[in-house]
């Protein structure tokens, strides 16, 4: 199979090379940029992609631009970020593939990379992203922070040979920062669910390990928020044998549990902030009530 590759970038001068170089036999990159200023535009030209700019609002929408008006040539697009490399094992079942009839996007696994060692446990290899797809039939919505194919799940194959994705390439301190934002958007979507906002299901048996995952995250989102912390770095360094990586397991699920406690901390003070308006408003309400009844009593 030959595909398009489609890139999102925002100053990703130091990651972007080697996510380019293990692409050099593809005749068709495009990077979408959201107004890089380190040289990333000059990097993917220079190695002959070509450079698409939309200002950033979600993931889902730069992607679905780049399908819509990229004017991809080949009809199936591989979609990556700038931290993430193909490798040679990757690239040969990508030539070997021949979608099944009826088959419209595929999932794929990626090794999360720390110090160039794969942190196979705490990562929870295998992962699945739908990340390879028909240029025409795979759209994609934003979830939370990151987004979501936009396809039913019976139109959704299986890729299994990974890719690489170097998520801390830009140092531990920048993870950390980038995921203040992720925090905050999880954080709306947990509280939207808290207040009983319909949110469509994943059965936790339906089979493929994505639509298990996605139902366990539900379910989590039911457990009492100061828990989620505490429950993830267990669930991490224990049942997932994060400890199996080492230190760097150890340090894994500490981030993870970080990142955990700073989606509680946004999404209690939403809910306090929603219960102080409902209280102000019904406070409201029963004044205007019994101004109502003093008006009525003294007619």
């Amino acid at each position: 199979m030959n595909v398009s590759v489609l890139i999102l970038t925002f100053n990703e001068a130091k990651t972007l090379p080697r996510c380019l170089a293990a692409l050099e036999w593809c005749d068709d990159i495009l990077v979408v940029d959201s107004g890089s200023t380190d040289g990333t535009v000059a990097i993917a030209e220079s190695a002959g992609a070509r450079v698409m700019y939309r200002r950033f609002d979600d993931f889902a929408s730069q992607r679905n631009f780049g399908l819509m008006s990229g004017g991809l040539r080949h009809e199936w697009v591989l979609h990556l970020d700038a931290d993430e490399v193909v490798t040679p094992e990757f690239r040969q079942s990508l030539r070997d593939l021949s979608p099944a009839a009826g088959i419209d996007a595929y999932r794929v696994p990626s090794k999360l990379m720390l110090n160039e060692t794969w942190i196979r446990y705490a990562g929870m290899y295998p992962t699945y992203q739908v990340r390879l797809g028909h240029r025409e039939r795979l759209r994609f919505k934003q979830v939370g922070h990151g987004q979501r194919e936009d396809l039913p799940p019976e139109r959704v194959g299986t890729f299994e040979e990974p890719y690489l994705h170097y998520n801390f390439s830009h140092g531990l301190a920048n993870w950390l920062r980038k995921h203040v934002k992720y925090a905050e958007d999880e954080a709306d979507l947990l509280v939207r669910m808290r207040k009983g906002e319909p949110q469509a299901a994943d059965p936790v048996m339906r089979g493929d390990a994505t639509s298990r995952r996605r139902a366990l995250k539900q379910l989590a989102n039911r457990m009492p928020l100061l828990l989620r912390p505490v429950a993830r770095f267990f669930y991490i360094l224990i049942w997932r044998r994060g400890f199996l990586d080492g230190r760097y397991g150890v340090l894994y699920a500490l981030m993870l549990s970080v990142y955990e406690a700073m989606i509680a901390v946004l999404a209690a003070e939403r809910l306090m902030q929603h219960s102080q308006r409902r209280a102000v408003s019904s406070a409201g309400i029963r004044l205007r009530s019994n101004a109502g009844d003093d008006l009525g009593g003294r007619s």
